[in-house]
């Protein structure tokens, strides 16, 4: 269960679920030339699979399913629990931002994993069937540091790096995603939570590089820009899916690949996430690719959770960024504001997808949760007969910024937004917090009870909310 010498695993990814059963990937990662034995359910033995070979690492796959009822799976000798009944009462997690842009790998592990490791025990009090991550699940920032194509990035970018000098940066980039990849999946505080409860992931800035998508477009679209987006493409394929190009069509919604926004149901539940960043540049959030996808999907089922990297429902950011490029000293947080939603130069996009969720809430209550802002806060759009929550839980492990900016943030939402005729957004407090925004570490979980569902915010300091009835 730890990354020394390369170890790590199992790390299960959630594949769906059917009359057979729950449908899982399992991955192990073992230094090069080192295999893991079968996987062993009720139904049989299954041998691993070598998915791929990175910086001295092979990761492989199980790919097994669990009849409803069925206790778990045994690797290696050890037996490891998992919910296989998703009808009736069920709980998830979901989780955002397990890391931090500097330094991160060098943080005290305890400190670090502290809210892991209280989700651990929760899991263990209250198991948990799945694991919903919003992205920045590693902070990629620094693995461009160390190679001279990278070092300046990207304030410099060289006009036309060699083939090989190409070659070399993305063994090195491989290098350093690994890394990161290995110290978060093995990290002690977490990596039993991983063995047992399935995950779902989608990718934000921080999984590729900081403000990727909203950068200036002379830097992502270089050479060296396109090296680190399809190192960062291929890492999180690898450890946040289990998967490979060649599974593509079958896990996401474009089975170009273009974008990689998925959709999985459950019974009595509908999950999708559009992916973000894949075809994001400076004046568009998705492409083609993502939106056929969103524009095309008929949820079923009584609630629709939409997991989106960046919050939909937000305050008028668009507001402060007009504000902060009128004054020269903070044209430096441009990128960070064109990467909201709420952004000037998304705003037509932003309507489209409150339309399109607009159009699911017809059919059923739809949560939208969210991460990024390093807050824990809530949100809500529209009168009661087409209400739309928001939950947003941010910093698993990214440490909380200050009380001052959480109160500046929450005079600021105030003011209130209405994209839509109509449909008003609200941002409000958590259950029991007297402040719109909580500066504290913070995960969520939402738990479905005799068909209702119900969501608890869990603080560093405060500790959990009194539940938030979603139906």
């Amino acid at each position: 269960m730890a990354a020394k010498d390369g170890f790590a695993g199992p790390i299960l990814h959630f594949r769906g679920c059917d009359a057979e059963g729950l449908r899982l990937a399992a991955i192990t990662v073992r230094p090069d030339g080192t295999v893991p034995g079968p996987v062993e359910t009720q139904g049989g033995s299954i041998a691993p699979v070598l998915l791929d070979r990175v910086a001295g690492l092979s990761v492989w796959r199980h790919d097994f399913t669990l009849a409803a009822g069925e206790p778990g799976y045994r690797l290696d000798g050890r037996a490891h629990p998992v919910v296989t009944r998703l009808d009736g009462d069920i709980r998830f997690a979901f989780v955002s931002c397990n890391g931090e842009e500097n330094g991160d790998l060098d943080r005290d592990e305890a400190e670090r994993n502290g809210m892991w490791a209280r989700l651990q025990a929760d899991h263990a009090r209250a198991p948990l069937a799945l694991l919903l991550q919003g992205g920045d699940q590693i902070y990629a920032d620094e693995a461009t540091h160390g190679h001279p194509l990278t070092e300046d990035w990207p304030k410099h970018v060289p006009d036309d790096p060699s083939a090989s000098d190409l070659e070399d940066l993305a063994r090195h980039l491989e290098a350093g995603f690994a890394e990161r990849y290995m110290m978060v999946l093995a990290a002690e505080g977490c990596a039993e939570l991983f063995a047992t409860v399935p995950s779902l992931s989608v990718w934000d800035d921080h999984d590729i590089c900081d403000g990727w998508g909203s950068l200036p477009e002379n830097r992502t679209n270089s050479a060296v820009g396109q090296a680190l987006f399809a190192v960062a493409r291929r890492m999180y394929l690898l450890f946040q899916h289990g998967a490979t190009e060649a599974d593509v069509p079958a896990l996401f919604m474009d089975p170009a690949g273009r974008n990689l926004g998925w959709r999985r149901d459950l019974p009595g539940v509908t999950l999708f996430a559009p992916d973000l960043r894949s075809e994001r540049h400076r004046d568009r959030v998705m492409g083609p690719g993502g939106w056929d996808a969103v524009e095309a999907l008929q949820p079923s089922g009584n609630h629709v959770f939409m997991v989106s990297s960046v919050p939909l429902l937000g305050p008028r950011l668009s507001l402060l960024e007009t504000l902060l490029m009128a004054i020269p000293r903070m044209q430096h947080y441009e990128d960070d504001l064109r990467d909201q939603w709420q952004s000037h130069a998304h705003r037509d996009e932003w309507r489209r997808m409150l339309g399109q969720v607009l159009r699911m809430r017809r059919t059923a209550p739809v949560t939208v949760l969210s991460g990024e802002i390093h807050l824990a806060t809530r949100a809500e759009m529209g009168p009661d007969a087409t209400l739309l929550h928001q939950l947003v839980a941010s910093g698993i492990s990214h440490r909380a910024p200050p009380q001052a900016y959480a109160r500046a943030l929450g005079l600021f939402a105030g003011l209130g937004e209405t994209p839509l005729p109509g449909h008003p957004i609200r941002i409000k407090p958590l259950p029991g917090q007297r402040h719109r925004y909580a500066a504290e570490r913070n995960y969520l979980t939402l738990d479905r009870k005799s068909g209702r569902w119900q969501a608890v915010w869990h603080l560093e300091e405060s500790g959990p909310t009194p539940p938030l009835a979603l139906d």
